[in-house]
C-alpha cells in the first residue's frame, strides 16, 4: 500500500481517500476536482465555501480582502468594486517591426495572455506576446510568434534585439495562438524557472497543440518536453500556490456555449500537459473535467443583443490570499459580422475571485478593463487578459491588457499593450457614509501579532476602530472599541492598528476571536495579522514587483 501511495504522489495524483485543508480553512471535498454535469441553461457557478463556511478561518497567509461574504459575519457597510485608471500614455507597446506583420500587413504587437511579470534578478519588467509572423510563416494570411520586450518602470517598454532571429526581437519561431510564460519562483532548476505553455499548429494536420517549454532566461528556449493531445486555441495555464497544482484553463463547447471552459490539474506540468486533450460528449475523462460556462448575468452588446455571450478565455493568479481571475468576457458579434461590419468584436477583461483556486465567484459582471469604442482608440475591442498581472508598484498595482484598433488592412488586428493602475489590494472595499457603520468578521485564528488595515480615512470626520470579540462574541478586555486608537486622517495601504495599552495581539495567537470594524466616512480594503513589526502580510505577490522579496511571498 505504501508503495502505492508513493508512485501516486511521483505522478502528481493525490489519493481521493485524501481531503486537503487549505490554508483558510476550507477542506476540499475527496473528489477533486469536482465534477459536475455541463449544465443546459446559463446558471452561475456554485461556489460551495461561501455557503458552508470553515467553523474558524486561520488568516495566517496573506491580506485578507472583502471581495466577497467568506470573511464577514455580519456588516451594514456597502460593497464598493472598484476598476483601475488607465495610464494616460497608453497604448505603452504598439506594433512598429516589419517582422510584426502578418503576409496581409496586418500588425500585432500585444500579449495574447503569455505574459508581464517583474524579474528581480536584473530589476526589469518583461514582457513575451505575440506578433505577427509573415517574415517566417507563410502557409497562412494570419500566422504568429513569440516576441520579447523590457521596461525599466513598467510604463517605456524597449523591443531588445535578441540573437535566435539576428536584427529582431523573436524569441521563439513556431507558429502559434495563445500562449502563457509563467515565471515559476518556487522551481529549484534554473533551468526551468521560466515555463512556456504554447498553442502550436501541429505541422502535419495543421491543429492546435499545447507543447511545454522550459528556460533560464525566458529568451533561449528549451525543445519541447511536453505536448497535449488536439487543444482549443485559447488555452492557458496557471499554478495555484494553495493546492500545488498546475491548471491548464481549456476552451471547449458546452450545450450553453462554444466559449466555455475545461479544467485539468497536476502537481507536474509535464504530466498535465501530457494529459490533456479535447474531449468527448459521450465519454468522462479521466483527468479533465467540465469547469464552467457564461452564466445568465453576462454582459449583451447592445448592437448586437441576439448574441449570446461567452468567455473567451479566462486566466488565474495568486494574489495575498486569494487566486484572482481575469475573464474575457466576449458579447459579439462572430468573426463574420465583424468583418462584414468592420468592426472589432467585443471583449471586455472581468475579475473573478476564488478561496480553492476552482470555485470562483463573480459578485459583478462589470467590465474590469473596459474596451473604447471611439476613434483612434487603442482598445476599441477584443481586449484580452495577460498573465503575470497585477504587478506590485509600491501602492499601485499595475494591470496590463491588450486591445485591438480599427483597421483596414485586416479587421481583427493592430493589436497594441495598454497599462492600467488600481489601488493595492483595491478591488472591493468595504464603505461607510457619514454615520458609523460595522462589520463583524467570522470566528478566526491566526499566529501572528500585529494587526494592520488598508484604509482610507481621510476625511475630518473619517475614523477607524477595531475591537476584538472572543468566541462567544464579547469585546475582550484591553481590546476594545473604546480602548482602540482610533485612526483618523489617514489614506494608507499598510498602517498598523493598536489599542491604549495593547501594542499588539500576542496574547490573543492562537485563540477564536472575531475583528469588529468601526467605521464612518471611509474605506476599508483588507485586514491581516503578522509577525512583523514591518507588516509583511505572507501573502503571494506573484507578478513580482520592485523591493518585493523574489520567491514570490510578501515574508522578511
Amino acid at each position: 500500500m505504501r508503495k502505492i501511495l508513493v508512485s501516486l504522489f511521483i505522478l502528481g495524483i493525490t489519493p481521493l481517500m485524501f481531503a486537503q485543508t487549505l490554508h483558510n480553512g476550507i477542506t476540499l471535498p475527496e473528489q477533486w476536482p469536482p465534477r459536475r454535469p455541463e449544465p443546459t441553461v446559463r446558471m452561475e457557478m456554485p461556489v460551495p465555501y461561501l455557503q458552508n463556511k470553515p467553523a474558524v478561518i486561520p488568516i495566517n497567509t496573506g491580506r485578507q480582502l472583502f471581495v466577497d461574504r467568506f470573511l464577514i459575519e455580519e456588516t451594514n457597510l456597502e460593497s464598493v468594486y472598484h476598476t483601475p485608471n488607465f495610464y494616460a500614455g497608453n497604448p505603452v507597446l504598439e506594433p512598429d517591426k516589419e517582422w510584426e506583420k502578418t503576409i496581409q500587413g496586418a500588425l500585432y504587437a500585444a500579449p495574447f495572455s503569455d505574459g508581464i511579470w517583474y524579474d528581480d534578478k536584473d530589476g526589469k519588467y518583461k514582457m513575451w506576446y505575440l506578433a505577427g509572423a509573415g517574415t517566417i510563416h507563410k502557409e497562412d494570411k494570419q500566422t504568429f510568434y513569440t516576441c520579447y520586450a523590457e521596461s525599466e518602470d513598467g510604463k517605456v517598454w524597449k523591443k531588445v534585439n535578441q540573437d535566435i532571429v539576428p536584427g529582431t526581437n523573436i524569441v521563439d519561431t513556431c507558429n502559434r495562438d495563445a500562449s502563457t510564460v509563467w515565471l515559476d519562483r518556487e522551481e529549484k532548476d534554473p533551468a526551468k524557472r521560466w515555463k512556456f505553455f504554447n498553442i502550436e499548429r501541429r505541422p502535419g494536420d495543421r491543429r492546435w497543440q499545447v507543447v511545454l517549454k522550459y528556460s533560464a532566461d525566458g529568451i533561449h528556449w528549451s525543445r519541447g518536453v511536453a505536448q497535449s493531445g488536439d487543444q482549443g486555441d485559447r488555452t492557458t495555464a496557471f499554478y495555484n500556490p494553495f493546492t500545488k497544482k498546475w491548471v491548464l484553463s481549456m476552451r471547449a463547447g458546452t450545450p450553453v456555449s462554444s466559449r466555455s471552459r475545461y479544467y485539468i490539474e497536476n502537481s507536474d506540468p509535464e504530466m498535465l500537459v501530457s494529459l490533456a486533450h479535447r474531449t468527448r460528449k459521450d465519454a468522462d475523462d479521466k483527468n479533465i473535467v467540465f469547469w464552467f460556462a457564461p452564466d445568465d448575468k453576462e454582459l449583451r452588446h447592445e448592437k448586437y443583443p441576439e448574441v449570446e455571450p461567452g468567455i473567451y478565455n479566462f486566466d488565474a493568479i495568486p494574489y495575498e490570499s486569494i487566486m484572482l481571475g481575469l475573464y474575457s468576457a466576449w458579447a459579439g458579434p462572430e468573426n463574420r459580422v465583424c468583418e462584414r461590419d468592420g468592426i472589432q468584436k467585443r471583449n471586455v477583461v472581468s475579475l473573478g475571485y476564488s478561496r480553492d483556486g476552482f470555485h470562483f465567484s463573480r459578485p459583478t459582471h462589470q467590465p474590469f478593463m473596459n474596451v473604447n469604442e471611439s476613434e483612434g482608440a487603442w482598445n476599441w475591442g477584443n481586449m484580452q487578459s495577460i498573465n503575470g498581472t497585477p504587478l506590485i508598484v509600491g501602492d499601485s498595482l499595475y494591470f496590463y491588457s491588450s486591445g485591438r484598433r480599427l483597421s483596414k488592412i485586416m479587421w481583427d488586428s493592430h493589436t497594441s499593450t495598454g497599462l492600467a493602475t488600481l489601488r493595492r489590494d483595491g478591488f472591493v472595499s468595504m464603505h461607510a457614509g457619514k454615520t458609523e457603520g460595522y462589520l463583524t468578521t467570522e470566528k478566526l485564528s491566526f499566529d501572528g501579532k500585529y494587526m494592520f488595515v488598508n484604509a482610507d480615512v481621510r476625511t475630518k470626520k473619517s475614523a477607524l476602530s477595531v475591537e476584538v470579540l472572543d468566541a462567544d462574541g464579547n469585546p475582550v478586555p484591553g481590546f476594545t472599541k473604546k480602548e482602540c486608537i482610533a485612526l483618523k486622517r489617514a489614506n494608507s495601504t499598510k498602517q498598523m492598528i493598536t489599542w491604549k495599552d495593547k501594542k499588539d495581539l500576542s496574547e490573543l495567537t492562537g485563540k477564536n476571536v472575531r475583528f469588529k470594524f468601526y467605521l464612518t466616512d471611509g474605506d476599508l480594503y483588507a485586514f491581516w495579522v503578522s509577525p512583523w513589526e514591518s507588516g509583511e502580510s505572507r501573502g503571494y505577490t506573484s507578478g513580482g514587483g520592485p523591493g518585493l522579496n523574489p520567491i514570490g511571498i510578501d515574508r522578511r
